[in-house]
């Protein structure tokens, strides 16, 4: 006999999904995946059935896409189904076929889902495989979230037959004669999870024989202990992080150093912006030595300043010069808007703003330039004699390394630096009492793509 009330009363309790949700079946013609359509058939849930072919055992590849279409029709519920040539493009993302094929069906069945109206995509993982599971984390080294395995649900990914033991999911088959495809490679020791299997768990069920309980049981406590630390760690960052308009973090390293157990919440705090543990403890080596330095995640980026750690995210590209003829009146650059404006010199009063910069028009020449600062660049600040470079024009104003770059400069047509935008203009542009016409830029900060482009 089917466990419906098992199966009901499971997902009632971690809250799977709603009897009037629509659910996508991922099934490969397995035992296990065979089980969980069966089981939402008797429980009267809408499903369909989602099925692919990774053309790797040839005809058996086959032999279960037309079992699926089968069960699919023999239950009445919308079959979907497709292939890959899972070889070939594993070998073009350099992938190992288990990681392209996880990779190639999960977005597949995310794309059936949100483009068929279902509500969510279930997968035929058992209390087994959270054993497995946690081993393999173990084995390969693993923070706390991999000890807690396969959680019900994440996202829209929800695993309604982890109330069953694997034994448990032969018995039921064998009772109800349920018909199914087995898969060959299930059986080979050469994957990692298959030895795991096949070769440790027999051994350690030894010296437990309910493993597979215990796993489940631990894996309880740890997912209360993940949403605890969580929990703690939020409420750090919120201490720690002094958010700036422009999305940079600035993080008081006098804080960072108080932490303890300071290695594992430095793991935690930084984990949303994908830094390695080897990376951080390069950071915690270096952040009592010379400011300047600097720590990269794929996607983010750590500038030791003086005092602070600064977080800021790694800028896709580069933004690209712009030259400014004489019929320009407006321009964008990056997250600045300017405006450009001629006037008579004579009456005109010349504002104080750093965001506005005051040119003797006939000392320009066109076309302009907005542009990053370069190594080697030079100007002669406003109400300053002599030149000064930038990196030290930059260095006396304590800019981090992220503002640098973030800074326009405005370039005239002979190479001559005219404005570091926001700071300081040259002294050799200056309006001065020969000036007869005036070219005058104000600078406008954006803080949304609506602002920039009104």
């Amino acid at each position: 006999m089917l466990p419906l009330n098992r199966f009901i009363s499971f997902i009632e309790f971690n809250k799977l999904f709603k009897p009037e949700e629509k659910v996508l079946l991922a099934i490969s013609g397995g035992k296990d995946s065979v089980l969980m359509a069966h089981l939402f058939n008797d429980a009267r849930f809408s499903f369909g059935i989602a099925h692919c072919n990774f053309e790797l055992r040839a005809d058996e590849s086959d032999g279960d896409e037309i079992f699926c279409k089968q069960l699919a029709e023999k239950l009445n519920v919308p079959f979907y189904h497709t292939r890959f040539q899972t070889e070939i493009l594993a070998k073009q993302q350099g992938l190992s076929i288990q990681m392209a094929a996880r990779e190639l069906r999960y977005n597949w069945f995310e794309s059936i889902r949100a483009n068929e109206g279902f509500d969510y995509i279930a997968v035929a993982h058992h209390q087994s495989d959270t054993t497995e599971t946690v081993l393999l984390n173990l084995v390969r080294g693993t923070g706390i979230a991999g000890l807690h395995g396969i959680l019900p649900k994440r996202g829209k990914l929800i695993r309604p037959l982890l109330f069953l033991r694997r034994d448990e999911i032969d018995e039921i088959a064998g009772e109800e004669n349920l018909a199914y495809r087995e898969d060959r490679s299930n059986s080979s020791v050469k994957y990692a999870r298959n030895k795991l299997r096949l070769e440790v768990i027999p051994k350690l069920k030894e010296l437990n024989p309910f493993l597979d309980q215990t796993f489940e049981s631990n894996s309880r406590r740890f997912k209360e202990l993940e949403d605890f630390l969580n929990n703690q760690v939020e409420t750090l960052r919120e201490g720690l992080f002094r958010i700036t308009p422009s999305g940079d973090i600035y993080i008081g390293l006098d804080k960072l150093r108080k932490l303890q157990p300071q290695k594992l919440l430095l793991y935690e705090i930084f984990k949303p912006y994908n830094f390695s543990e080897a990376v951080l403890e390069d950071l915690v080596k270096s952040w009592n030595g010379q400011a300047g330095k600097i720590f990269e995640s794929t996607t983010h980026r750590l500038l030791l300043d003086r005092h602070e750690l600064i977080l800021s995210k790694l800028q896709e590209t580069t933004l690209p010069e712009i030259l400014i003829d004489e019929k320009t009146s407006s321009c964008v650059w990056g997250t600045r808007r300017f405006e450009i404006k001629e006037s008579d010199a004579i009456g005109l009063e010349i504002s104080a703003s750093s965001d506005t910069a005051f040119f003797d028009a006939a000392l320009l020449l066109f076309p302009l330039k907005l542009r990053h600062w370069n190594k080697g660049d030079y100007f002669y600040p406003l109400g300053m004699k002599g030149k000064k470079k930038l990196s030290d024009f930059y260095t006396g104003l304590k800019l981090p390394l992220t503002a640098k770059n973030s800074v326009p400069v405005l370039e005239n047509g002979n190479g001559d630096i005219l404005w570091i935008a926001g700071y300081r203009s040259d002294e050799r542009y200056k309006v001065s009492r020969l000036s007869k016409k005036v070219i005058i830029f104000e600078m406008q900060t954006c803080h949304d793509n609506k602002t920039c482009f009104y």
